[in-house]
C-alpha cells in the first residue's frame, strides 16, 4: 500500500528514501497532524497467555464423557464445560455478595439453546433468539430440581445457573449433560453445597435397558427415564413410557442408580485439582429458645385445627392465620423483637411438626382420611356439547375443566429445538389462574410451573394416542384450574383422558393419575430415615408440610409418566419403589370412577364434529388452487370456515362439520375439480340441450354427457322438459362410453320407488362420496367406506362374464344417431371419394346384465315411440331365396355397426307362433352359430338391415349385389347367425327356402 504522503501529491514519489517521513522521525500523515514516530525495536511484543485448564475423562454407557474447565467463563464462581461425542454444554454458576433478605432460596436456572450450536441462523424476523420456549423452561426444570435440595438450611442467598450448548450433533440431548456439568460447576466453586450428583438416562429398546440412548435409540425406546441422585440417595425422577409395568420400572430405576454414580468421583476429583474454597455465608436459622416460645404459644391451638376433619380448605387457613396473629400479640406485649422477625417461619415450622407427628403416630390426616384413602370423585364428560370434546373432573376441592380441539395435520406446532422432532402434533396447555386458589394476581408468558405440569400430562397421555397414520388430525387439549387443593396435573390427566374419547379419539385405555407423599422421621444422630408413611392423593398442605411430591400416571396396564420432586436431600430407593405400589392402588380406583362416566370413543354428530378429507392432486392443479399469492385459497378459506393446507401433490381439508365440508369441496371441485370416479356425485351446470340428452361441464371444466335414457325411472318426451340451459345438477358418473366420454345420471341420484327396486340390476356401482375421515366410536371403526378405483382404470361395471362370451354394448337409437350425423357434419350426402368418416360420438354405455334367475337378457330394443309398418314379403324373395352367407368376417363401413343399434327399454315384445317356428323364445343364450331364426326387417340402411330376431334382440345383414330394393320394413326372412361383430352383434345370413 502507498504512504499516505505520495497519496497528497506526486512530488512526494519523487523524493529519495532518506528524505521520506520516516526516515526524518516523523510519523506519517493523520488528520493534518505530524508527530514523531517511535523506533520498531521499542515497540512491546505481546506476550502469550497461559489457560490453566484442567480435565476430567470418563466412560459411561460406551460414551465417552469430559469434563473441563479454566479455559473459559472464568470470572464465574464455577464454570465447566461437559462434552459427550461432539455435543458441548457449558454450565456457570454465580451467587450474589451481599446478605439475604428473602426467607428463601431465591435459586434461578437459564437454559438457553442457541442456533448457532448446530450452525443455523434464527428464522426469526431479527435472526436472533427470542424469550425461552417451552424446552428451556423443561431443561432448566431438569437442573433445578434435583439441585435444589442440596443448598445448605438457611441459605437464602441469590444463586443463578446458567447453561449454555456451545454445539450439538444431533445425537444426544443435551438436558441431562447440562445437569452434571451444573453440579461440577458447583463442586468448583465457593457456593456451599451438599454435592455431587450423577443424573443419567436410561431406555429400553426390545426389552433391553440402554443406559445414555442417541435420539434415534430414544425414538425406538418404549421408556425414557431421567434419574438423579447422589451416591445413596434419590433426588428426582422423570419418566415417559409406554405403559410399562411397576415390575419392569422398578428394575430400570436400580439400574440407572449405579449408572449414575460414576459422575460423582470424576467431578470430585475435578473439585480437588480446581476447586475454590467454600466462602462462609450467613446463614438465617431459627434459634431453639424462639422455636420453643412460638411452639408453647401455638401448638395446642395448631392441633385442635389440625385434627378437626370438618375444616376446609380456606376454613383451615383462616384459623390458623387467627392463631399466628394472637402469638404476634403476645411476643409483641413480650417485646421479643427476635421471634417477631421469624414468626411466619417458626409457626410453619411448628405446623410441620403437628402434621407430621399425627399422621406418623396415628395414621390420620388433616382431612380425616386413611393413609391409602383417596378423595371423593367427580366425573362429567360432554358438559360442553358444542366443542368437539370436554369433561369436568373433581376430586375433593380439586377441580379441572378440559377441553379438547382438533385441527389439521398443518396446525402442528413447529418446534425448533435442537434435537428431537420439527413438529408436535399433541398439544396440552395447562392453565393455573389465581382464582383457583382464591388470590389476585396477573396472568403473564409462559409460567416454568405451567409449563411442567402441562408436559407431565401431555407426556402421560401421549402413551395412549393412535398413531399419526390412522388418526391425522392435530389435537389440542387445555386444561382450565378451576380449583386447586393439591395435585391439579394428575386431575388434568384424568379429565384430559375423558375429554379425548368425548371428542371421539379413539384412546387404548384411560389415562389417570394420582400423587403419593411421604411423612418421615429423622434420626437426629445419624440423619438417616427411623420411620415414615406413605400418603396417598396428598392435599396441597400436605405436599408443603410433607418430604415428596410423587406424581404417578399411567392406565390399567403400565405407568404412562412420572414426576417426582423431593424437599430433604434426598430419599432412599428403596421407599421411592415402595410408592409405586401405594400409587397403583388409588389409580385403579380413580379409574373405576372414570369408566362409569365414558369408557368408549363418543360418536360425533354432523353439527359438532371436525370433517378431515385428504385429496391427491398433480402440483400444477394445485397451483391454480391456491391462486397468485395464495389468494383463491385464502378466499375459499374466508368464505366457507374450513383450512386448506398444501403439500407436495396432497390437499388437506379440515371443516368444522359436514356442511361446511361439503361447501369447501364444492368450491374446489368448482376451480380445479377432482379425480373422476365411478358412482360419485358431482354437481354440474347444462352448457346446451340436445334431443338425445344434455351436455353438462362439471368437475372444473370437464364436459359429461348426461342422455335423455337418465334423466328420470319414468320415460322422458323431450330433454327440454326436465333440464334447461344453466341449470345447477348434482349428477352421478356412471362410466365412459368407448371413447372415453363421461356419462352422467341424474336418475342415479334420485331414489327410486319401491316397486322399481325390483328391477335394478344386480351388481351396480353403488354411489361412492369422498373418503372423509371421521373418527368416531371404535364400533364404527369397521363401517368405513373404502374408495373406489378411478375412472382412469376402466372399471366402470361389475358385469359378470361369466353370463356370456358376447360382449354386452348399448347403442344409440336411429333418431339419436341422425341428429349426431346433422350436428357433427356427418350425414351420408358426404362424397364418396373421401375416406371412411370416423363414427360419431355415439353414447356407449356398458349395462349390468341381470342375474342368472333372470328368464330374459335384454340386449337390444325397440325406441320409446317408434312403430314399424305392416310387415310385407317381397315376391321375387319368395320365388328365388337367398344363397348362405359366408363365415368370413362381417364389416360394416364407418358408423353403421353402431347405427344399426337402438337404446334399451324396460319392455320386451311377445313373439308371435310364426315367430317361434325354428326358435321359440330367442334369447343371448341360445343364439350361437348356425342359429335359424324368423326375423322381421326393422331398418334399411345404406348397406344392409336391421333386422328384429325377436326377444328385442337386433341383428345386422349386408346387402348383396343390388338386392337393396328387394326389402321392405317389416318383411319376415329366415336367417342363420353366421359371425359377430367385435361389439358382440350378430351378423346374419339368409337361408334359402326349401
Amino acid at each position: 500500500m502507498s504512504s499516505v504522503a505520495s497519496k497528497v501529491h506526486p512530488l512526494f514519489s519523487s523524493l529519495s528514501h532518506f528524505l521520506t517521513w520516516r526516515t526524518l522521525g516523523f510519523r506519517t500523515i493523520c488528520s493534518g497532524r505530524l508527530g514523531f514516530a517511535t523506533s520498531d525495536t521499542d515497540q512491546p511484543v505481546a506476550g502469550t497467555k497461559v489457560l490453566d485448564s484442567f480435565k476430567e475423562e470418563f466412560e459411561i454407557g460406551s460414551r465417552l464423557i469430559t469434563l473441563e474447565t479454566g479455559k473459559i467463563a472464568r470470572f464465574a464462581n464455577g464454570a465447566v464445560v461437559l462434552g459427550m461425542d461432539e455435543t458441548k454444554v457449558l454450565s456457570t454458576v454465580t451467587s450474589s455478595k451481599g446478605d439475604a433478605v428473602q426467607d428463601f432460596l431465591p435459586l434461578t436456572v437459564d437454559y438457553q439453546e442457541k442456533q448457532f450450536a448446530q450452525g443455523v441462523i434464527p428464522n426469526t424476523f431479527m435472526r436472533r433468539e427470542g424469550a425461552p420456549k417451552e424446552r428451556e423452561l423443561l431443561c432448566g426444570r431438569i437442573i433445578d430440581r434435583p439441585i435444589r435440595p442440596l443448598f445448605p438450611a438457611g441459605f437464602y442467598h441469590e444463586v443463578q445457573v446458567m447453561a449454555s450448548v456451545l454445539s450439538s450433533d444431533g445425537k444426544q440431548d443435551p438436558d441431562v449433560m447440562a445437569a452434571n456439568a451444573t453440579s461440577a460447576a458447583l463442586m468448583l466453586s465457593d457456593i456451599p453445597w451438599g454435592g455431587p450428583i450423577g443424573v443419567i438416562r436410561v431406555g429400553r429398546i426390545c426389552g433391553q435397558f440402554v443406559v445414555n440412548p442417541t435420539m434415534d435409540e430414544l425414538s425406538l425406546s418404549d421408556l425414557n427415564l431421567v434419574y438423579a441422585c447422589t451416591k445413596d440417595k434419590t433426588l428426582m425422577i422423570d419418566v415417559q413410557a409406554r405403559e410399562i409395568s411397576e415390575k419392569d420400572l422398578e428394575a430400570g430405576l436400580r439400574l440407572a442408580h449405579p449408572e449414575a454414580v460414576k459422575y460423582l468421583e470424576p467431578q470430585i476429583r475435578l473439585a480437588a485439582k480446581a476447586g475454590k474454597h467454600k466462602k462462609e455465608y450467613k446463614l438465617s436459622m431459627i434459634s431453639d429458645r424462639t422455636l420453643e416460645n412460638v411452639s408453647s404459644l401455638a401448638e395446642a391451638s395448631i392441633e385442635a385445627v389440625f385434627t378437626d376433619p370438618s375444616y376446609g380448605k380456606f376454613e383451615r387457613g383462616e384459623a390458623l392465620d387467627k392463631i399466628t396473629q394472637e402469638v404476634k400479640k403476645t411476643l409483641e406485649v413480650e417485646c421479643d423483637e427476635e421471634s417477631l422477625q421469624v414468626l411466619p417461619k417458626a409457626v410453619d415450622t411448628v405446623r410441620k411438626k403437628v402434621v407430621r407427628k399425627r399422621i406418623i403416630t396415628e395414621g390420620f390426616r388433616v382431612d380425616g382420611r386413611h393413609l391409602d384413602q383417596v378423595r371423593p370423585i367427580y366425573c362429567e364428560a360432554g358438559n360442553l356439547p358444542i366443542l368437539h370434546g370436554s369433561s369436568l373432573f373433581s376430586r375433593g376441592d380439586t377441580q379441572v375443566l378440559c377441553t379438547v380441539t382438533l385441527g389439521a395435520p398443518g396446525d402442528a406446532q413447529r418446534l425448533e429445538s435442537l434435537v428431537g422432532p420439527p413438529t408436535k402434533r399433541f398439544m396440552l396447555h395447562y392453565s393455573f389462574p389465581p382464582f383457583s386458589i382464591n388470590e389476585v394476581g396477573k396472568r403473564m408468558g409462559l409460567n416454568r410451573r405451567e409449563v411442567g405440569h402441562g408436559t407431565l400430562a401431555e407426556k402421560a397421555l401421549l402413551a395412549v394416542l393412535p398413531p399419526e397414520n390412522d388418526f391425522p388430525y392435530t389435537v389440542r387439549l387445555n386444561s382450565e384450574v378451576m380449583a386447586s387443593d393439591g395435585s391439579t396435573s394428575m386431575a388434568t390427566v384424568c379429565g384430559g383422558s375423558m375429554a379425548l374419547l368425548d371428542a371421539g379419539i379413539p384412546l387404548r385405555e384411560h389415562v389417570a393419575g394420582v400423587s403419593v407423599g411421604l411423612v418421615s422421621e429423622i434420626d437426629p444422630s445419624t440423619g438417616e430415615i427411623k420411620d415414615y408413611r406413605i400418603v396417598t392423593d396428598i392435599l396441597g398442605l400436605e405436599d408443603h408440610l410433607g418430604d415428596m411430591d410423587f406424581k404417578i400416571a399411567g392406565t390399567r396396564k403400565g405407568v404412562t409418566a412420572i414426576q417426582l420432586d423431593i424437599k430433604p436431600a434426598g430419599i432412599p430407593l428403596d421407599i421411592i419403589c415402595e410408592s409405586l405400589e401405594h400409587a397403583l392402588k388409588g389409580r385403579l380406583q380413580i379409574l373405576d370412577h372414570m369408566d362409569r362416566e365414558i369408557s368408549a370413543p363418543r360418536t360425533q354428530d354432523d353439527r359438532n364434529s371436525p370433517r378431515l378429507a385428504t385429496l391427491k392432486y398433480s402440483n400444477e392443479t394445485l397451483r391454480r388452487l391456491i391462486g397468485p399469492l395464495g389468494a383463491l385459497k385464502r378466499k375459499i378459506e374466508e368464505e366457507t370456515g374450513a383450512r386448506i393446507s398444501v403439500s407436495d401433490g396432497t390437499l388437506t381439508i379440515l371443516a368444522k362439520n359436514q356442511s361446511a365440508m361439503e361447501k369447501v369441496q364444492e368450491k374446489i371441485d368448482f376451480i380445479i375439480g377432482r379425480e373422476i370416479e365411478v358412482g360419485g356425485i358431482y354437481k354440474g351446470i347444462v352448457t346446451s340441450v340436445k334431443e338425445y340428452g344434455a351436455f353438462v361441464e362439471f368437475n372444473g371444466g370437464q364436459q359429461g354427457l348426461l342422455h335423455i335414457s337418465e334423466l328420470s325411472h319414468d320415460p322422458v318426451s323431450r330433454v327440454s322438459d326436465v333440464v334447461s340451459v344453466g341449470q345447477q345438477l348434482s349428477l352421478m358418473c356412471i362410466g365412459t362410453d368407448v371413447r372415453g366420454n363421461i356419462k352422467l345420471s341424474l336418475k342415479a341420484t334420485s331414489p327410486r320407488l319401491e316397486s322399481d327396486k325390483r328391477n335394478v340390476v344386480e351388481g351396480s356401482v353403488p354411489v361412492q362420496k369422498e373418503d372423509i375421515h371421521v373418527w368416531a366410536s371404535i364400533e364404527d371403526v369397521s363401517n368405513e367406506r373404502k374408495q373406489e378405483s378411478p375412472l382412469s382404470k376402466n372399471n366402470t361395471s361389475g358385469v359378470n362374464h361369466s353370463t356370456s362370451e358376447i360382449p354386452i354394448i348399448l347403442i344409440r337409437s336411429v333418431a339419436e344417431c341422425d341428429e349426431e350425423e346433422k350436428s357433427s357434419g356427418l350425414s351420408q350426402s358426404s362424397k364418396s371419394g373421401l375416406k371412411p368418416t370416423a363414427a360419431p360420438k355415439c353414447d356407449v354405455r356398458e349395462k349390468k346384465i341381470p342375474s342368472q334367475d333372470d328368464d330374459v337378457l335384454s340386449l337390444f330394443t325397440i325406441p320409446n315411440g317408434f312403430s314399424s309398418s305392416k310387415p310385407k314379403i317381397p315376391k321375387a324373395f319368395l320365388e328365388k331365396g337367398r344363397k348362405k352367407a359366408s363365415n368370413s368376417t362381417f364389416k360394416f363401413e364407418d358408423g353403421d355397426e353402431d347405427r344399426c343399434n337402438t337404446s334399451q327399454t324396460d319392455t320386451h315384445e311377445k313373439l308371435s307362433d310364426d315367430e317361434t317356428k325354428v326358435e321359440s323364445l330367442m334369447t343371448t343364450k341360445n343364439l350361437k352359430l348356425g342359429t335359424k331364426v324368423n326375423a322381421k326387417v326393422f331398418q334399411i340402411r345404406a348397406h344392409g338391415l336391421v333386422l328384429d330376431l325377436g326377444g328385442g334382440i337386433r341383428g345386422m345383414y349386408r346387402f348383396e349385389g343390388n338386392d337393396k330394393d328387394s326389402f321392405e320394413l317389416g318383411n319376415e326372412l329366415m336367417v342363420e347367425c353366421s359371425n359377430f361383430t367385435s361389439k358382440g352383434i350378430p351378423v346374419m345370413s339368409l337361408v334359402d327356402e326349401e
